[in-house]
């Protein structure tokens, strides 16, 4: 069954056929990454519409959906979905803007348009679920942004700027096959380590404190995110002793990871540690989310989260503790769940290491 035969198993029987134009879940359905084209898919048959410097590649790519080479696009809708007799069309409520809504409502008649969340929950949920071609590709992904981690452990060094550990960090995931970064490089030291989401800067490292490296490869599309607080020099006792609690809270998460656990239960057994060590009030983001085609996507372990977590979800664990004017400490991984238990896609050690 592919993706588009799983896509309609999730919708209601009545809607006769959808509209996917957003980058992201355009190469979730076709395999393949292009800025441009747009997905009319059916109950029997799937079309991929593409313009002329995409169209070669999409020919040697798409398997799931037929390839139709864009002349006027519209015109080419309306065609196919009258040659299906569809009445109604459903599109993706949460990344079609107004505009982008009004114009195809001008130029695509006599069909209805269903303009609720629906077919972005279907997507969602599929999304949330990988497969085993999905696992792979984070896991190679992830396997490229440890390697990077080996060799930046030999670049930080009093005296070195966040902004320059940051690009050698980039520098060393794309010389090891990435396609490009996960998301914004977040490297952090000192006094900065307490912002979660800090801008790396000139400042320069000294000795004594904290570096925070929040960082991600991509590998065929796919994420991986990762987190390590090391230490250039020798830690305080105090940051030895939060850094332990970060770590104590983040296994005993890990441990209880599986699916059939509530996102905001997975979320409360690493914020309870935090809370009851005392530094519950420096612990204000949640505890994961999901990571796949895109960095940031469902599911959460996070305390407004109330629904159960599933097989082959991957999710973050990443419990921080931020004290402002002084430091900060996080450590992320991710799993991928399984029925009793969970695979922890993260082979860093996090054992506090001084440099």
């Amino acid at each position: 069954m592919n993706r588009f035969d799983k896509l309609f198993n999730e919708l209601p029987a009545e809607i006769d056929c959808v509209l996917i134009t957003s980058d992201v879940n355009r190469r979730y359905f076709t395999g393949m990454k292009s800025s441009a084209g747009t997905v009319i898919a059916f109950r029997n048959k799937a079309y991929f519409i593409i313009d002329f410097r995409y169209i070669e590649k999409a020919r040697e790519t798409v398997v799931s959906a037929e390839v139709i080479e864009q002349k006027n696009l519209y015109n080419q809708i309306n065609e196919i979905i009258k040659n299906h007799l569809a009445k109604n069309i459903a599109v993706e409520s949460e990344t079609m803007t107004l505009k982008q809504l009004g114009t195809l409502k001008k130029h695509i008649k006599n069909v209805e348009f269903i303009d609720t969340d629906i077919l972005s929950n279907a997507i969602n949920t599929l999304r949330m679920v990988k497969d085993s071609f999905e696992i792979d590709c984070i896991k190679k992904a992830q396997e490229i942004a440890e390697t990077a981690f080996d060799g930046i452990l030999g670049f930080i060094k009093e005296g070195v700027t966040e902004r320059e550990i940051a690009i050698e960090l980039e520098r060393l995931m794309m010389l090891n096959g990435s396609e490009g970064v996960s998301f914004e490089t977040i490297v952090l030291s000192g006094a900065n380590t307490s912002m979660p989401h800090g801008v790396p800067s000139n400042k320069k490292v000294c000795n004594g404190e904290f570096v925070l490296m929040d960082y991600g490869a991509v590998w065929n599309g796919y994420h991986s995110d990762m987190t390590r607080t090391v230490c250039v020099g020798e830690p305080t006792e105090e940051m030895r002793k939060v850094y332990d609690i970060v770590l104590t809270a983040q296994t005993a998460a890990i441990e209880s990871a599986k699916a059939g656990i509530k996102g905001q239960d997975l979320d409360l057994i690493a914020r309870s540690i935090i809370d009851e060590a005392g530094y519950g009030k420096y612990f204000g983001h949640s505890l994961g989310h999901g990571v796949g085609l895109e960095i940031h996507e469902l599911p959460l372990a996070a305390k407004s989260y109330d629904r159960l977590l599933h097989e082959n979800e991957v999710v973050t664990v990443e419990p921080g503790i931020y004290i402002a004017g002084k430091f900060g400490v996080r450590i992320e991984d991710f799993v991928v769940l399984h029925k009793n238990d969970c695979i922890n896609l993260t082979k860093c050690a996090k054992n506090i290491i001084s440099l």
